[in-house]
């Protein structure tokens, strides 16, 4: 009798052991395994964030883990080996086109229309191809606007690229903007209606030397001549600002080291207007946004595109706000109080009504506008301004 029950008290314990291996490996095979890169600035941030969404979700087993990877870095990665490079990365809108002619991403069909709503129009343009959406909007602040010191200009002197001018050469101070740099430079011609694309096989279109172009060069070029005119880089514009320049075109990755260098004279707004042939026409930009896109190799993508969509939402672009700094791509986010007291967040957010997104800009775009706005800043006017356009929208294209 003895036996019987020790036989039986055995089998229960082996049935026990069973039944806990069988449950241990199916929670194993059950689990999502999903893999996510992110900056390393960012990493601390992005664990508070997946930690929210498996919590969010305790009806599904998620395995996590984070990679670092910047932005700047995702497209050669995951280029070199989509299969090995992570289900969720976040990249810079202008690698996009790159990114879908590559077959890289997955289209985002869960929740587009919400998506599509609850992002700024620009920051949603930059993440569709063809109609098509193909990753989710994550921040909405590589743009540019104007710092100005208060002290010395008012609201009324810096609406006007003339009155700006004015108003800087009067106080015997410099207005600083970096010609020579195609991204800046292009302000003048965006601004003027002039237009930068792709035709259907791919290829550099650019009308920069029509008449609206030759105008908005000549806008440059009385610009770059004025006596308050500066040139520089981001160490001049920090380093001279409060000083001996009083104004400067530039975006929000200065704006730190702005307001403690001007104190109670830190201000900013949108790109003044420029004079056009007799008009005045506001100054346009580049728009740039920072985008999250799910591997179109990812072997969960429903649970691929929950996680970037629970990564780029409301609560976390704010949580990015308050953490990094970075500007809020969804509607509500950028309409926060915190978010619109921020002077330089508030004065991209101005200047992006204007800005145009660089996703259609190939390579062949920079170097040849930044000889044309260097010739300008050098005051090289060997050769007349629609020649020297015309050679600049042929290298662009050709």
């Amino acid at each position: 009798m003895k036996w019987c029950k020790r036989m039986t008290a055995l089998v229960a314990v082996l049935l026990l052991c069973v039944t806990t291996m069988a449950g241990c490996s199916r929670n194993k095979d059950d689990a999502i395994t999903l893999r996510v890169w992110g900056a390393q600035e960012d990493q601390e941030l992005l664990k508070e964030m997946i930690a929210s969404f498996k919590k969010a979700n305790p009806d599904k087993n998620y395995d996590i883990t984070l990679g670092v990877v910047g932005e700047n870095d995702a497209q050669k990665r995951v280029l070199e080996d989509p299969e090995a490079a992570a289900d969720v990365f976040s990249f810079p809108n202008d690698q996009i086109l790159t990114f879908v002619n590559a077959k890289a991403l997955y289209e985002i069909t869960r929740n587009k229309d919400a998506i599509i709503a609850d992002n700024t129009e620009g920051s949603v343009e930059s993440a569709m191809v063809n109609n098509k959406l193909y990753a989710y909007p994550m921040t909405s602040d590589n743009g540019y606007f104007l710092y100005y010191d208060s002290r010395v200009l008012s609201a009324d002197d810096v609406k006007t690229l003339d009155g700006l001018m004015e108003a800087a050469d009067e106080a015997d101070k410099k207005v600083v903007m970096d010609v020579s740099d195609g991204w800046y430079c292009a302000s003048f011609f965006l601004g003027a209606g002039c237009e930068i694309g792709l035709t259907a096989d791919g290829k550099q279109t650019c009308n920069f030397n029509n008449a609206d172009g030759l105008k908005a060069a000549q806008a440059i070029q009385k610009f770059t001549a004025h006596e308050a005119f500066m040139t520089g880089n981001n160490d001049i514009v920090t380093g001279a600002m409060g000083d001996t320049v009083c104004a400067a075109v530039s975006g929000t990755w200065n704006a730190e080291a702005l307001q403690e260098k001007l104190g109670e004279g830190y201000a900013a707004t949108k790109l003044p207007t420029f004079t056009l042939g007799d008009e005045q026409v506001q100054m346009s930009s580049f728009g740039g946004y920072k985008l999250m896109g799910v591997n179109a190799l990812t072997k969960y993508p429903a649970e691929a595109m929950a996680l970037a969509e629970w990564l780029t939402n409301e609560q976390n672009q704010l949580l990015r706000f308050q953490k990094r700094a970075m500007g809020p791509s969804n509607r509500k986010a950028a309409a926060d109080a915190n978010v619109r007291e921020n002077l330089a967040l508030s004065a991209l957010t101005q200047q992006n009504a204007f800005a145009k997104s660089q996703k259609e800009v190939l390579s062949t775009f920079w170097t040849p506008v930044e000889a044309f706005g260097l010739a300008m800043e050098n005051k090289d006017y060997s050769k007349s301004l629609q020649v020297q356009l015309d050679t600049m929208v042929q290298q662009i294209t050709g």
